[in-house]
């Protein structure tokens, strides 16, 4: 008999087809399919997207990218990956075609649609590209459809996005939010005054308000305020939906939007008469940009994306791709208080000194070296487990049961080995890291001097807000 194959599933779900399985659903299926082929399919090779996850692009499908990366493991750590449909993989004909044929390439890895079986040979590779580009026509028409209807709804009034600052989203319309309405109307009164942005970000900061995202105001979140039209009874819709800060595109259009003004048009006009006329002053290709030096600048990184924590004008960090609202969760923190909690760590790891602060330490390099054996190190084992499932279930002789048990002993031995090794060669860098922290320690060092320092045996460091950890990720 045939060896036991292993398989991998990836189950995704899309809210825009009303006919689709549930994610239990398809992996019902799949386990079906998966038992009627004699395919063993491991519970940890269960790759399933978070509902509602677009398929049009893979960088930006977690679990897509964790099944590609296991499947590129030595050795092979399973032969198939089954779909309940091939629009489950990839709703993009080119990156389908890259991703499967990197899969059998590199890894021998093969993609099997279970609902869509397909002949061998070259017409069934043909009908397979024909339903792939089906797919994503499917997908193109469908995001037309959308940003269509979303344009019609603005039309008529309905807001289509969040609510701006200042307003509550019901039942389709916007409603003065009591709570903030007075700080809209005093960041207008402010700047019509002649206060700028960036005395109005203060101001508020100072009063203890926070934006819309529960983060200490920014000049750009003033100007951004003082932008929108929906202050004045309007709604601001772009050709592709997504806006952004470029309100000067062709394909901009303003419609009028059913909520109550806050604002009355006088003042809107005054304050983008000052607006124009601080912009027009302004010199081409010029950005107000503020350069905080300090010693971690570059190597926070945010937990939720791993976007890096930049200087958010107010003497903290937040995730850059948080303020581009590419990232879901804040990750605001004080400089001063992450680089107290770094120092207390490196502190703690090389000098001995004590740490008060909750931190969890891991070190770079050996970290992903450390990762991979012992990723290999599981995938031993469970070969070991299989061979033995397949031993006795009659598929493989005793003979047979032996020589990969060896093998397998054997390979895990070796692995158990270079372990070690790697373990040892942390004793040199080690010293490397006492020496450049002798430099960050230093109250003669400038922060771009710490800087450069740290840079010598650390690569990044994470922080998890929920948490209040720190990772420290060092090249040891």
């Amino acid at each position: 008999m045939g060896k036991l194959q292993t398989a991998a599933c990836y189950i995704r779900v899309s809210t825009d087809d009303q006919t689709e399985y549930s994610p239990d659903s398809q992996k019902k299926l799949i386990l079906a399919y998966a038992a009627a082929h004699s395919l063993a399919l491991p519970e940890e090779f269960v790759f399933m997207e978070q509902e509602g996850v677009s398929g049009r692009m893979a960088e930006k499908r977690p679990e897509f990218q964790r099944m590609i990366g296991a499947a590129k493991g030595r050795p092979r750590p399973f032969d198939v990956i089954l779909v309940w449909k091939y629009s489950r993989f990839a709703r993009n004909q080119e990156e389908s075609i890259v991703y499967k044929s990197m899969l059998k390439r590199e890894c021998g890895v093969q993609v099997v649609s279970i609902s869509e079986p397909l002949s061998d040979g070259p017409f069934g590779g043909l009908i397979e590209r024909i339903i792939e580009w089906m797919d994503e026509y499917y997908s193109i028409r469908l995001s037309g459809e959308v940003c269509r209807g979303m344009k019609e709804a603005a039309s008529r009034g309905y807001p289509v996005n969040g609510a701006p600052f200042g307003y509550l989203r019901r039942d389709r319309k916007l409603l003065p939010d009591p709570d903030r309405l007075e700080t809209v109307k005093n960041i207008f009164a402010w700047y019509r005054a002649g206060q700028s942005c960036a005395e109005i970000a203060a101001r508020l900061s100072d009063m203890g308000t926070r934006s819309q995202y529960g983060n200490p105001f920014e000049s750009r979140a003033v100007r951004y305020i003082l932008q929108n039209p929906a202050y004045i009874g309007k709604l601001r819709w772009g050709g592709s939906g997504w806006i952004g800060r470029d309100f000067d595109r062709p394909d901009i259009e303003v419609f009028n939007g059913n909520q109550e003004p806050v604002i009355d048009p006088e003042t809107w006009e005054a304050v983008q008469r000052r607006l124009r006329e601080e912009a027009e002053a302004m010199p081409p290709n010029r950005r107000e940009k503020v350069r905080k030096e300090y010693f971690l600048r570059g190597f926070l990184r945010c937990s939720s994306c791993g976007g890096v924590l930049t200087y958010s004008g107010s003497g903290g960090v937040q995730c850059a791709n948080y303020n581009r609202k590419a990232c879901r969760q804040s990750h605001y923190i004080s400089i001063r208080q992450a680089q107290e909690c770094v120092l207390e760590a490196l502190k703690e790891d090389f000098s001995g000194c004590p740490c008060n602060v909750r931190l969890e330490i891991s070190p770079k390099g050996m970290e992903e070296e450390h990762l991979a054996l012992n990723t290999r190190l599981r995938q031993e084992r469970q070969r070991l487990r299989r061979a033995q499932a397949a031993y006795q279930a009659g598929v493989d002789s005793l003979a047979e049961y032996r020589e990969n048990k060896q093998a397998i002993q054997s390979h895990m031995a070796a692995l158990e080995r270079e372990a070690g090794t790697s373990r040892k060669a942390a004793g040199a860098e080690t010293r490397r890291a006492r020496l450049a922290l002798d430099i960050i320690l230093s109250p003669d060092s400038s922060e771009e001097e710490k800087n450069r320092a740290l840079a010598l045996f650390v690569d990044r460091i994470v922080f998890d807000r929920a948490a209040s950890t720190f990772t420290i990720y060092y090249y040891l």
